[in-house]
């Protein structure tokens, strides 16, 4: 049996989709799932998740809610499946700008405490 999706609330999966607030960059922690979330935090610590399937979820609710290709989640997502795919290293750059974004988005009131 399949559900019928509003144009509001289009997804491929269980989490839901605001259409009425894609890429509008201004992301509160509220908003986020709960799964997405802890996605995302996972990505920010010491022990990032290393299923890229997972990861790809991330990315993809970053990227629609976030500020799309130019949000840091986003871009640190496909680079982190870029790291687990290949065995190459990581952007550090790119891994301190997701850092700074969570403390802008409200996950965290210092990059330190997300490690």
């Amino acid at each position: 049996m399949s559900q019928q999706q509003t144009a509001d609330d289009v997804s491929v999966d269980e989490i839901p989709i605001d259409t009425s607030t894609t890429q509008s960059g201004e992301i509160e922690p509220a908003d986020v799932p709960a799964e997405i979330e802890s996605i995302t935090r996972g990505l920010a610590s010491e022990q990032p998740p290393t299923n890229p399937l997972v990861v790809l979820k991330a990315a993809r609710w970053w990227y629609i809610h976030g500020k799309g290709g130019t949000d840091p989640a986003f871009q640190w997502a496909i680079e982190w499946v870029r790291h687990i795919a290949t065995d190459t290293p990581s952007d550090v750059e790119r891994f301190d700008a997701f850092l700074e974004y969570l403390v802008t988005v409200g996950f965290a009131d210092e990059t330190e405490s997300l490690r």
